[in-house]
């Protein structure tokens, strides 16, 4: 079977806009969450979020094409631009026709849409914008990136929710190691800190209600809810020949994917936690690993209080009572991104084991006797790792988890 590796990373998040910057902050432990700004909460009971601030979409694109393109598709655009120049792949030429694109998205372009229908109800039909829809279409994300870097091979979105991008870098993998692509531009973006969203999210209390200090805090037993955030990932995916071939820089190799639904519930997990165990067991099959060999898992960890317990039981169910084994929930530092999610975690689980350490679960002080693994609480800690996984569970039951291994 041919091997699929990681040769470029993007990033765009509320703790940092370069990988650089966001492996600094995740090794410190550093948080994102601030009060919104942007739009008026004074009349909700959630008044925070994880928000990109300083984001000029000028660097990343012709000015005027940004005021016709929606937040998330910028976020897409910049994290993609990043991780083509680390991957140093257009200096060495290769065959687009087998290049594609497979990204993940969760709800799209709601802002232009909250917006538009504004200008609707205020001035008229006449004056809703002709690109409304282009704008807000979840498909435009690898679609304009494949307008912006040349990809010609298979191209869609992925949208599972929450499980969106992990979903999205699992197919992709897939794809490279079936031998129809040998490049994939991969990974999610979401922009949706919005007055609609945020009040759908509030109202069936998913939100934390908590001010920006420990708002997130998964696993710990005083925990009340997500916090909502931006942001963009992209990963370059190779086969592992057309990338040695080139002398690119190799972060690390994507060895297990798993994919399952709970079949239970549109938004509760099943309460055994059957499905995610399924998607990680899923993935050290295909791997074919067993579960001792795991160093870290980077959790879902939403810090809701359903979320978190079941999670707990699916990770015990497969890998039992082991205090070796660190989990964290990045989450804490850098929020929810929704169909972002596991692009931004992808990216940390990469950095953990090429940098050799585990992100901490920030805010954690009270300890949930539901939730009595070791979450590497309020600090990182030095550990050379060769395998990670990463999690992803959506609404609608998806349940999606990555396995990346060190390539020496």
């Amino acid at each position: 079977m041919r091997r699929v590796v990681v040769t470029g990373l993007g990033i765009l998040s509320p703790i940092g806009l370069t990988v650089e910057d966001y492996a600094c902050a995740l090794e410190e432990g550093r948080s994102g969450i601030s009060w919104i700004e942007g739009f008026d909460v004074s009349q909700s009971n959630v008044k925070v979020a994880a928000q990109i601030k300083d984001f000029d979409p000028g660097q990343y694109m012709d000015r005027k094409e940004a005021r016709r393109t929606a937040r998330f598709v910028q976020l897409a655009i910049a994290s993609a631009t990043q991780a083509m120049k680390d991957s140093g792949l257009s200096e060495a030429g290769f065959d687009r026709e087998r290049a594609g694109i497979i990204y993940g998205i969760g709800l799209g372009g709601m802002d232009v849409i909250e917006a538009q229908h504004s200008i609707l109800m205020s001035k008229g039909p006449g004056r809703v914008s002709p690109f409304l829809i282009p704008m807000t279409i979840a498909n435009m994300a690898p679609g304009v990136l494949a307008i912006c870097f040349g990809f010609k091979g298979t191209n869609f979105t992925v949208s599972t929710a929450c499980a969106s991008s992990t979903n999205a870098i699992g197919e992709s993998a897939r794809l490279i190691r079936s031998g129809l692509l040998d490049v994939a531009m991969t990974g999610g973006s979401e922009a949706t800190i919005t007055p609609l969203a945020l009040a759908g999210f509030a109202n069936m209390t998913a939100l934390s209600t908590n001010g920006p200090e420990r708002a997130c805090r998964p696993f710990d037993l005083k925990r009340d809810g997500f916090i909502m955030a931006e942001g963009s990932a992209t990963l370059l995916l190779e086969e592992y020949e057309h990338a040695t071939n080139r002398g690119a820089k190799i972060y690390a190799e994507i060895v297990g994917y798993g994919s399952t639904d709970d079949a239970f519930h549109i938004t509760a997990p099943d309460e055994n936690g059957d499905g995610a165990y399924r998607a990680m067991k899923m993935a050290l099959e295909d791997a074919r690993i067993q579960p001792q060999e795991i160093g870290y898992i980077n959790a879902h960890g939403t810090s809701t209080p359903l979320n978190d317990m079941i999670e707990t039981r699916a990770i015990k169910r497969l890998f039992g009572q082991r205090e070796d084994l660190n989990i964290s929930s990045t989450k804490s530092m850098h929020g929810h991104a929704l169909g972002a999610a596991g692009a931004l975690e992808a990216v940390a689980s990469i950095i953990a084991i090429e940098r050799s350490f585990v992100p901490p679960t920030i805010n954690y002080e009270i300890p949930d006797p539901e939730c009595d693994l070791n979450y590497t609480p309020n600090k990182a800690r030095s550990k050379e790792i060769n395998y990670a996984l990463s999690n992803s569970f959506g609404f609608g039951g998806h349940n999606a988890t990555l396995l990346f291994k060190k390539v020496r």
